[in-house]
Parts: C-alpha cells; structure tokens; sequence
C-alpha cells in the first residue's frame, strides 16, 4: 500500500554503512558528523534555555531572534539584505526545508536539474512531489560543469535546479565562473535555483564560498538553504534556514507549517546566540578541520593512496584505480569495514545513472587517533583486496 517512491527504496549507504560500524565495532570515516562535542557556550545556551527559559510552541516561521540573527549573519558574512520578516523561515534541519521546498514548488511534470553525485535525500522528495529530474554526471577529479552539460539538461519543461555548494561529496567549492555561467541559463530558462548551502561555512586554504543568491538576476529566483548543525558542528539539532524573497517564502512556509510545523525554541535560542556571538569559531573551526584534512590526506598518501583536492566540507576523497584498487568502490567499502574494520562512502551510491565506481569519500572531523587508525586499516583493506582480487 506503500507509495511507489518510497516502497522500494533501499536502505541509504550513509545507514548501512554506519550500521555495519556499530555492529563491527569499525573506525567510521563514513558518515558526516564531527567528534568534537561544538561549542560550549551555545550548547550552555541551550541547556539554560531547556531549564529557564519557554518550552511551547514558538511561531511557526521560527523565533524572531533566530530569524533576525540569521539575516545578521548573511549580511556579515556574504552581503546579502534579507528582510528577516518576510524571506526567512526556521526549519528542522536542512533536509526539512528541502522537502518544504519541493512540494512548495515544484507540480508534476516539472523538470529538475540535479548533479550527480547526489544528496540522497533529492531524488526521492523530488519525484514524490510529481517532478521529473534531469540527472547532469559530474566527474573527479575536478567535479565541475560546463555550458554543454546545462544545454544538454535544461529543457523548455525544466523549472528548478538543485545546487548544492560546496558539493557533497567532491569536497568542491564552486568558482564564481561557474556561478554565473549557471546563473545565466536559469535566467534563460527562467528557472528557480533551490541551493543547498549547508557547507557554506566550512571552506578552506582560503577558498570563499558564494551564494548564487547573491548573483546578478538570482536574487528573486534563489531559494538558499543553511544548517545551523553543519556551521556549528551541532548535527543532532536539526536546525535549518530557509531563505528566499517573499513570494516564495509565502509558500515555502505553508509547506513548512505542514511537516514539522516549528522546531524546538531552545535550540533557535540557542542557535541565534551563536550566530550573534560566535567568537572566533567561524575561522577557528575550518581552520581546526583543515589541519585534520591535511592529517589524514598526509597519512593516506604515505600509504600510496591517490587523494583527490578537498576545498571545504567534512570529506575527501580516494581514487581507487589510481591507489593499486581492482575491485569497484562499493565491493571495496564493504570489504574494508567487514575485513579491515573501516567504514566509508562508496560514492557511486550517490549517482543514480552511470556511476563513477572507482571513488571512496572518507570524512575527516575526526580525532587524531580516529583518523590514523583509519589510514592504516584502509592499508590493510588494500592488501586484502589485493590478495582477492589479485
């Protein structure tokens, strides 16, 4: 009886692969999430908040401090005026407010343009919606689009875009050239561009993260989409910004108030003092996940991995064919967890169509211990690989 979309969707790599760790008693480089407990200050925040502060029902667009600290922040940050009143909704998590998002907007029969590798999360919530994507194959080592690749993937039928910046999980932060060359065919084709920044903060050697948004001629066309549990390495709260000119936030928020509804007000409290007064985190904390980067890239290239570049997010990744690996990514993810006691992303299970099979994407918001342990087991996946596959 179950819907179509959802009645056969397999289980995701990220839960597999973190349930074979936990059931293995395996080192997990395969899931995002960090070690490091974040801030003290906002979580202190956020415990007063439970004990003194108010536990109903706050507004169902989010609390007006958040909001107003969210639009604070953007401004700061990136340049961006957003009116906190009218274009910024408060959601539970990042993966909300896409959801809030697609069954806002898009009706059946709209064509989606989504990059491969994918979110796993999009595929499902755009079709469940009635849209049709149109999957465009990014590839290592660079992962980036070109003009060619748009005009294959846009149509006369095509409504939406989806962009997510920095890409999970190539570990890429867009230039602006690619920007603008993306933000001139959504004016061609008048498409709205929904963004998944949630990585937005977590750029290195560097690198500067820009909203689409921010482009000429994107500024009514944007739906932008941030992640409080990504800025502050908090990803159990489950704290999302939805920002978008009022037109479409009118209708995001409508979707919004159907799903969850609100989200818990002493985290928003919570997340809007860090965001106000963040300190030195949002240089501190990049900067601390870069030495980690460099750790565990230093440790698997002394081990004669091929390491690919990684411009921001959690992740970096391994070419396999180019490390003496035989077997396809996915064969040797589980060997390396069932055999070698490591768990990683195979990323061909984030391509729908014609996968690139030769790739591992490991995240490193790691302890130090966690993050050498790692290297040498993914050695000693190989070496068994080798010796099965010769």
């Amino acid at each position: 009886m179950a819907h179509p979309v959802f009645a056969d969707l397999p289980t995701t790599v990220f839960e597999e692969m973190s349930g074979l760790a936990r059931e293995l008693g395996a080192i997990n480089l395969g899931q995002g999430f960090p070690d490091d407990p974040g801030p003290l200050a906002i979580r202190q925040k956020a415990a007063d908040e439970v004990l003194n502060g108010y536990n109903q029902y706050p507004p169902m667009a989010g609390l007006p401090q958040l909001r107003e600290a969210v639009a604070g922040h953007y401004r700061r940050s990136q340049g961006l005026d957003l009116d906190w009143k009218t274009e910024v909704t408060i959601t539970s998590g990042a993966t909300e407010a896409l959801a809030a998002t697609f069954l806002a907007l898009v009706r059946p029969g709209d064509e989606v343009v989504v990059f491969q590798p994918v979110y796993d999360a999009y595929l499902p919530l755009i079709r469940r919606a009635g849209g049709i994507p149109r999957l465009v194959r990014l590839k290592p080592p660079h992962w980036r689009f070109d003009r060619a690749m748009l005009e294959a993937a846009f149509t006369d039928r095509t409504r939406f875009v989806v962009l997510n910046n920095p890409i999970n999980p190539a570990g890429v932060v867009l230039p602006r050239e690619d920007l603008e060359l993306l933000a001139e065919v959504c004016v061609a084709h008048d498409v709205v561009a929904i963004c998944d920044e949630v990585w937005e903060q977590v750029v290195f050697d560097g690198a500067k993260h820009i909203p689409l948004m921010s482009l000429p001629n994107m500024r009514e066309r944007t739906v932008k989409i941030g992640s409080a549990g990504k800025m502050f390495g908090l990803t159990g709260w489950k704290v999302g910004f939805l920002c978008a000119a009022p037109a479409l936030t009118h209708a995001l928020a409508r979707a919004h108030q159907f799903l969850t509804f609100t989200t818990p007000p002493s985290l928003q409290a919570a997340v809007a003092f860090g965001l106000d007064n963040p300190g030195d985190w949002f240089t501190a904390m990049p900067a601390g996940l870069q030495r980690s980067r460099d750790r565990l890239a230093a440790g698997l290239t002394a081990e004669g991995f091929k390491v690919l570049a990684s411009q921001g997010t959690y992740f970096l990744n391994v070419d396999l064919a180019a490390s003496g690996v035989r077997e396809p990514d996915r064969a040797f993810a589980l060997r390396a967890v069932q055999e070698a006691g490591v768990a990683a992303i195979p990323v061909s299970a984030l391509y729908e169509q014609d996968p690139v099979t030769s790739i591992l994407r490991l995240c490193f918001s790691k302890g130090d211990a966690t993050l050498d342990g790692g290297v040498e087991r993914l050695a000693k996946a190989r070496e068994l690989s080798r010796k099965a596959v010769g």
